[in-house]
C-alpha cells in the first residue's frame, strides 16, 4: 500500500493465488527498507520468441504464424534488484524487457475469448539471453536458462488493477539510455491468445508465469550491436505495473 509493505498472514504468494487467507499480521514495513524478491516462483515459466513484428525485423526474421514457445528453468528466477550474473560462457548477454503473465486458475484447453479470466496478475520481466548460444545451439535451454536470467517484479499486480494488458507502456534503458519504448497494443498475439494456444499444448498452473516476448531495441538488433557487461544497470518499466532494476556483474 503505497509506499508501505503489509506483512500477510499467507505463507507464499502460490497460497494467495490458491485463494488462502491474506490478512495483515504485523506493522507495515516501509518499502525503502525491504529487499524486494521474487514476486513468485513459477512451477514452469513459458516464454514466447519474436512477438512483436519490428523485433523480429531487427533481428532478420519473418513473423511467426503461430507463437513460438520455449522454457526457462527454475534456476533463471531472480530478485527484481538482481543481480545478473555475466556467465564466462557468453560474449553477447542481451536484456529484453516484457510483459509477464502470472497464472491464477488452472488453465488448460481454454479459448482465446476464456484466457484472461485465467490471469492473477501482471508483472515486468527481464527475458536475458545469451545471443551467441541462441545462434549456435539448436535448443535454447543455454541461451535463455543462465542462472539468474529472469529478473521480475517488483511485484504482481492484480489483474483488475493492470486492467486491459494490451494497453501498457514497456520502457527498457540499459545505464539510463533508452532502448525499448513500445506499448503492448504491437504484440503479433496478444496475451489472451498466448495463453490459450500453450494451453492446448499443455495445462497452464496456478503461479506459472508467461513471458509474452520483447520488443525491437534489444542489443542484437542494433548497428553495431551492442552487449551487456559488468557493471551496467538494467531498468524495465511497464505502466501500472511499477519498474526493475538489476545490475550486471562479473562471475
Amino acid at each position: 500500500m503505497g509506499d508501505e509493505i503489509v506483512p500477510l498472514s499467507a505463507p507464499s504468494t502460490l497460497d494467495i493465488i490458491a485463494g488462502a487467507d491474506a490478512v495483515p499480521v504485523g506493522d507495515p514495513i516501509p518499502l525503502g527498507d525491504a529487499t524486494l524478491e521474487a514476486p513468485v516462483v513459477p512451477g514452469a515459466a513459458i516464454a514466447i520468441g519474436l512477438n512483436y513484428k519490428a523485433h523480429a525485423a531487427e533481428t532478420g526474421q519473418e513473423p511467426p504464424a503461430e507463437p513460438v514457445l520455449f522454457a526457462k528453468m527454475r534456476g533463471t528466477v531472480n530478485r527484481p534488484s538482481g543481480p545478473v550474473v555475466h556467465p564466462e560462457w557468453t560474449r553477447r548477454l542481451d536484456y529484453e524487457g516484457e510483459l509477464g503473465v502470472v497464472i491464477g486458475r488452472r488453465a488448460h484447453r481454454v479459448s482465446a475469448a476464456d484466457a484472461l479470466d485465467h490471469v492473477f496478475g501482471y508483472m515486468a520481466v527481464n527475458d536475458v539471453s545469451a545471443r551467441d548460444r541462441q545462434k549456435a545451439e539448436p535448443q535454447w535451454m543455454r541461451a535463455k536458462s543462465g542462472w539468474g536470467f529472469m529478473p521480475m517484479g517488483p511485484w504482481i499486480t492484480s489483474a483488475d488493477e493492470a486492467g486491459d494488458p494490451q494497453t501498457l507502456r514497456i520502457r527498457t534503458w540499459v545505464n539510463g539510455e533508452l532502448r525499448q519504448d513500445t506499448n503492448t497494443a504491437d504484440m503479433i498475439f496478444p496475451v489472451a491468445e498466448l495463453l490459450a494456444y500453450a494451453s492446448q499444448v499443455f495445462p497452464l498452473e496456478p503461479g506459472d508465469v508467461i513471458t509474452t516476448g520483447t520488443p525491437s531495441g534489444v542489443g542484437v538488433g542494433m548497428d553495431p550491436m551492442r552487449f551487456l557487461q559488468p557493471g551496467d544497470v538494467v531498468r524495465i518499466d511497464i505502466d501500472r505495473l511499477g519498474s526493475i532494476e538489476h545490475a550486471i556483474v562479473a562471475p
